[in-house]
């Protein structure tokens, strides 16, 4: 069976993942308005009528600013863990208790035929996680807002056929930039976020263990562009004697709007 995703949305300004195969729909975050997340299922295909779930990676404003309103239109259940609810219970306004779910982010479950496994990540947020999901032997990851490369994350995201990576800024654009000191120092802690230089680095080791596509995503506008990050992540795959675009596909997400509708078959491996 395949495995489609479509990123919606991808940046510091909000995000959303549409996750699906024949028999299951998922929604990860909603960090933009319900409105226009539903635009831009639409434009690739998706009617959000179909959902399942909206599955949360964290509170942050940029990942749940739409998930109360279409839980609201739809009568979806949201999935997260105990402590992302409790940072996000009174910021996204009412929600039927039948459609608050709460899971252990140490146990998978299943929504059809997808097998969905959460995992804790290092970010300033109450328990995050990222996601993998697998049908049929295809294996996709989820793995933004990342304040470090650590083995308890990455050794989860290993074998992905493919990944949705953060690259979220650029290290001389940050310190040069106009962000506060605190706010740099934040961005560039263990619980802050990956910059191009990590993500290319994880992309190698990634590429290594069998990943065939890899998107780039969670830039920032104010510390990175399109370019810097695809070619920063160019450059070290290079290094690692892996040609980009030819032994993995690499792609970089869109902040505003839709990426794209990729596909995996387990044949991929």
């Amino acid at each position: 069976m395949e495995l489609r995703f479509s990123p919606l949305f991808s940046g510091s300004s909000g995000n959303a993942i549409y996750v699906g195969c024949d028999d299951a729909h998922i929604l990860v975050d909603a960090g933009m308005s319900g409105t226009r997340v539903i635009q831009e299922m639409m434009s690739m295909g998706i009617d959000p009528r179909r959902l399942n779930a909206i599955l949360v990676t964290h509170e942050h404003a940029d990942h749940i600013k739409g998930i109360g309103i279409l839980s609201r239109k739809f009568d979806l259940p949201i999935y997260a863990t105990e402590g992302t609810w409790q940072g996000m219970y009174d910021k996204i306004g009412p929600v039927a208790e039948k459609n608050r779910v709460i899971f252990d982010p140490e146990q998978d479950f299943f929504m059809g035929s997808i097998d969905v496994t959460p995992f804790p990540i290092p970010h300033d947020a109450n328990e995050p996680v990222g996601y993998t999901f697998e049908v049929d032997g295809a294996k996709l990851a989820i793995a933004t807002d990342l304040g470090c490369i650590r083995d308890g994350w990455f050794n989860r995201v290993l074998g992905s056929d493919a990944v949705l990576l953060e690259s979220n800024y650029d290290p001389d654009m940050l310190e040069a930039g106009r962000y506060p000191y605190e706010l740099k120092k934040r961005i560039k802690s263990r619980h802050g976020h990956l910059s191009n230089d990590d993500a290319g680095r994880a992309a190698a080791e990634l590429v290594r263990h069998g990943t065939t596509q890899i998107v780039l995503g969670h830039l920032s506008k104010e510390n990175n562009f399109p370019e810097l990050a695809m070619r920063t992540c160019e450059l070290y795959l290079q290094q690692a004697g892996i040609a980009p675009h030819e032994d993995v596909q690499l792609y970089v997400a869109r902040r505003d709007g839709a990426t794209g509708m990729f596909s995996i078959v387990a044949e991929m491996r």
